[in-house]
């Protein structure tokens, strides 16, 4: 990791209007949570059902989505990227820099927000709030690795983000039985289901399929995100 390329993107990421997307879905998901609270319709089933829809199937792979472009695809658009290029530093390193930047933007602003809205709703019963709250996690941190990856790829990554995040993960993954093998808000839930107890929460992938999904494709992401790096000239063309 390089602190002076993490330094730049934690800057990019917390200083423009992005800052206000990260922040502005974690505020819903509490929100929704305080509003189960005091209407008395918090309960277990009630807490899982919003952690599954939004906490994971919405909140997640947008934050994903704002953190893993944003670190990097910028700086390609505005051809900024070239002075990092031209500097004596490895360009896995670049992407590898940029990767645990994104990653830790997923833990802070997806992770954290998911476990305190699990707990404002029913503490640690039947371990919901630690389950959601490292499912988060760890799909956060596939997402960023895939998004940083479009980011690189494209041009277009965010577009292209959107109807993955909401088409493929949100609709096909969520009701195209073998589809769910392929989506990472289902592997997220998988870990979820195996640190939970809870009778109202189930999953069809298995702890054995999901942890080995999720590490294939953080590792491949970052690996080819480094690897494309090095085609980019000092002119920002490939």
């Amino acid at each position: 990791m390089n602190g002076v390329i993490a330094g730049i993107s934690y800057r990019a990421l917390l200083g423009r209007r992005r800052i206000w997307l990260l922040i502005m879905l974690p505020v819903v998901l509490i929100g929704l949570a305080v509003l189960l609270r005091v209407i008395g319709s918090g309960g277990e089933n009630a807490t899982i059902t919003l952690m599954r829809t939004f906490a994971i199937g919405t909140m997640l792979p947008l934050l994903g989505l704002i953190a893993g472009t944003g670190v990097i695809a910028p700086e390609i658009d505005d051809g900024t990227i070239i002075h990092l290029l031209a500097k004596p530093i490895s360009r896995p390193v670049i992407a590898q820099t940029k990767f645990l930047v994104a990653a830790s933007i997923l833990a802070l602003f997806a992770a954290v927000p998911t476990f305190a809205a699990a707990y404002l709703l029913i503490g640690l019963e039947s371990g919901v709030a630690s389950g959601f709250a490292v499912g988060a996690l760890v799909g956060g941190i596939a997402y960023a690795a895939v998004f940083m990856l479009l980011g690189v790829l494209t041009r277009h990554a965010v577009t292209i983000g959107i109807v993955y995040a909401l088409v493929w993960e949100g609709v096909v993954g969520n009701f195209v039985p073998g589809a769910r093998r392929f989506s990472i808000q289902q592997w997220a839930q998988s870990i979820a289901d195996q640190l939970s107890s809870s009778p109202f929460f189930s999953t069809e992938i298995t702890l054995g399929f999901a942890v080995p999904a999720l590490l294939i494709v953080t590792v491949g992401a970052v690996v080819w995100a480094g690897q494309r790096l090095r085609s980019f000239s000092l002119t920002g063309d490939e």
